[in-house]
């Protein structure tokens, strides 16, 4: 009874979001989110959107299990990714008093087309590992709400993303904003309840949650704190979602939209990795992402709000994702004409890769952070130098610091490889990624530095 009112909710939720989809579509709406008088976004529509593109199913999951793990380090090491919208609203703002559209159009000014082509590239990636992540996540929950039906979770993972793309390429990006809305209300209604009821438990004492040290100890949660630290200035610049939504709206309803949605979000996460925190408190044993133990130590409909939040947060990030990559291929990679029909080709394309990653059989959810936040710190000494320094970079210097975080990401990815692991520290998993994100910004700041000079960039505007 449990699964089917959590399925039934959920479709209900969906019924919703179509229904919150603009009925009259344009490619001006489609790919630069207005409404349909043409008008910019809200404020608080930007707001709700990016939190809940931001807190998806596969960051909560991850925030969770590493509560788990490694106690309150291990929640705030996630959180701390989240302060992206700080430094993502300031690039944002520097970006548009330069006079640019966007990242690409500010790297096509400095580095021509390959400069845009290797940034272009990260984005893809990352796209595709939203798509990947959040599918992943729906076949979990679903394993977990209806395990007699276990082989069937591939189909569950295909409909989920087939529901997403319908709305989404009926209605680009300004389907995903406004049905964002109505997802982020119902995650905060529905969470919110669970949260408090977790707070309120006779199980659940504040100061020792605030001072777990999780089922491995805190030592890799405080590791992983420092490479969110080392990551946090590029890693929201490689994220399309976040800087799609820092375009759409004047500057000064841009930067309040930032600056909300880093205290609502960072909020949620820590709220949600408190039930990762309480479940290793409780000596709960870790199973199946976490899912099966919440259903073990959590009320019924405790746990059954938690799937509802989870599966709302994964369809609002994939409609979020398949309206950027829409936006990618068409409007930056200008790989086919500026009309509805090519960016609902695109979307169908993204969904297809990332649904075949998922059913591929990678069950792995923080290596996608890491990796991609990796890939992306080669723009930290390109972004400090050239944009905030106002220093001419050369196309080489470029070019390496690319490569070197390129080869970082490919080496924490292949980390298991012997050849690989000859670089390495031995240790664990996070340590090496630290080694690997320190030595990216070693080699990248040496380039970037190196071919760099004092005369001011100039526009080729």
């Amino acid at each position: 009874m449990q699964a089917y009112t959590i399925l039934g909710i959920f479709a209900l939720i969906v019924i919703a979001s179509l229904l919150a989809a603009p009925r009259r579509v344009t490619v001006a709406s489609f790919y630069g989110g207005q409404t349909g008088t043409g008008a910019q976004p809200a404020l608080w529509t930007l707001v709700l959107s990016q939190v809940t593109t931001w807190i998806f199913a596969r960051s909560l999951m991850n925030a969770a299990i590493l509560g788990y793990y490694y106690g309150i380090a291990g929640v705030l090491a996630y959180t701390a990714y989240y302060g992206s919208f700080l430094t993502g609203g300031f690039i944002v703002a520097r970006l548009r008093a330069s006079g640019a559209r966007s990242v690409q159009d500010w790297l096509t000014d400095r580095f021509g087309n390959q400069g845009t082509a290797c940034y272009n590239l990260v984005i893809a990636l990352r796209l595709l590992s939203e798509v990947f992540a959040n599918l992943l996540v729906v076949g979990l929950i679903f394993t977990a709400v209806l395990p007699e039906m276990s082989g069937y979770q591939d189909y569950a993972v295909i409909a989920v993303g087939l529901l997403a793309l319908a709305y989404s390429a009926w209605g680009g990006l300004s389907a995903a904003l406004r049905s964002d809305v109505v997802q982020m209300l119902v995650f905060l209604v529905v969470f919110g309840a669970a949260f408090i009821c977790l707070v309120t438990s006779a199980f659940f004492d504040p100061m020792e949650t605030l001072t777990a040290t999780g089922v491995s100890g805190g030592y890799n949660g405080w590791v992983l704190l420092l490479v969110a630290f080392l990551q946090v200035f590029s890693y929201p610049v490689h994220d399309p979602v976040m800087m799609d939504r820092g375009f759409v709206s004047d500057p000064q309803t841009t930067r309040r939209s930032f600056l909300h949605a880093f205290w609502i979000s960072a909020l949620c996460i820590v709220a949600f990795g408190l039930f990762g925190i309480q479940a290793a408190l409780e000596g709960a044993a870790y199973e199946n992402q976490l899912l099966g133990t919440w259903a073990q130590m959590l009320p019924s409909w405790v746990f059954s709000a938690l799937m509802v939040s989870l599966l709302v947060s994964a369809l609002s990030t994939l409609d979020s994702a398949l309206s950027s990559a829409a936006r990618l291929v068409v409007e930056e990679l200008g790989l086919a004409r500026r009309t509805i029909a090519s960016g609902r080709i695109a979307m169908l394309v993204f969904a297809m890769l990332g649904a075949a990653l998922t059913l591929w059989g990678n069950q792995s959810l923080f290596d996608a952070v890491a990796v991609s936040g990796t890939a992306s710190m080669f723009l930290t000494p390109v972004l400090l130098v050239g944009l905030i320094g106002g220093r001419q970079i050369a196309a080489w210097a470029y070019l390496a610091a690319f490569a070197a975080a390129m080869l970082g990401a490919a080496a924490y990815f292949l980390r298991g490889n012997e050849l690989v692991a000859m670089l390495l520290i031995e240790g664990h998993k996070y340590e090496q990624l630290l080694q690997i994100c320190v030595m990216v910004l070693l080699v990248g700041f040496a380039a970037v530095l190196t071919g760099s000079s004092r005369k001011t960039a100039q526009s080729a505007r």
